[in-house]
């Protein structure tokens, strides 16, 4: 009985029209995630990782800039500890994105929680955030909410592994001439514009960036630690000054 509601809800799910609109609005950006993604399979087995090895982190990972941060410093032969923590500090702002999804979630199973957890990506919370400014307070509601959320991450999980699977299948056929390189490199700039929507977080990126060129020189990618530190340190600064600034107090006050 519980496997045929399970059936039942899947089939539900499928058919919310939520679901299809989240699909809808994902599958205008998927086409640049499926580069990104073909452009990860290729790096994986072009720095020497076996097909085998290539396939588990892709399906296993699934995160592609933490993917691209860890490649070259797995050729590289750096220490494990380097690895993980470069790869730890560019997934960081994933933490930021479950404290905000969390109420959202918490009226699902933890199995499904983590589930979805996986499932995120940064498009996929930036689609569904956009979409939703508040999480629902009754249950078709929530159920609204989540079909949306499936369908968007559904979609760009099946596209990115697609993409990614071809990448290594292909990865001694495919030329460099193609410029995968940059197509990853623009995926990133649509999200991160995306998610600048405050002076805080466009000087938090702008810090990053220069504290990343800045430190270019350093060995086994460790500028990416200090960008992520740098502008994690900035913010801080500036939202504890505006938490003590005159204003806030006087606003505090009232």
């Amino acid at each position: 009985m519980s496997q045929l509601n399970a059936i039942t809800n899947i089939r539900n799910l499928f058919k919310h029209p939520e679901f299809r609109l989240g699909a809808t609005h994902m599958s205008a950006v998927s086409p640049g995630l499926a580069a990104w993604g073909l452009m990860t399979g290729v790096a994986m087995v072009n720095s020497g990782m076996s097909v085998w090895e290539a396939i588990a982190m892709s399906l296993l990972v699934f995160a592609g800039s933490s993917q691209l941060a860890a490649i070259p410093l797995i050729a590289a032969g750096a220490p494990a500890w380097v690895i993980l923590a470069t790869s730890f500090c560019v997934n960081l702002r994933f933490v930021v994105f479950s404290a905000h999804m969390r109420p959202y979630m918490m009226h699902m199973p933890l199995f499904k929680r983590l589930f979805n957890g996986y499932l995120t990506a940064d498009l996929s919370y930036v689609l569904f955030t956009k979409r939703f400014d508040k999480p629902a307070s009754d249950e078709a509601g929530q159920r609204a909410q989540i079909a949306y959320f499936q369908g968007g991450t559904m979609l760009n999980w099946a596209s990115w592994q697609t993409a990614s699977l071809t990448g290594i299948a292909l990865a001694h056929s495919i030329p460099t001439t193609w410029g995968l390189g940059f197509a990853g490199i623009l995926a990133l700039a649509g999200v991160a514009s995306s998610l600048a929507s405050s002076t805080l977080r466009r000087v938090s990126a702008v810090v990053a960036g220069a504290a990343a060129v800045a430190a270019f020189a350093l060995p086994f990618k460790l500028n990416i630690v200090v960008a992520i530190a740098a502008a994690v340190a900035l913010t801080m600064l500036m939202e504890n000054m505006s938490a003590t600034s005159p204003a806030a107090k006087d606003k505090g006050s009232k």
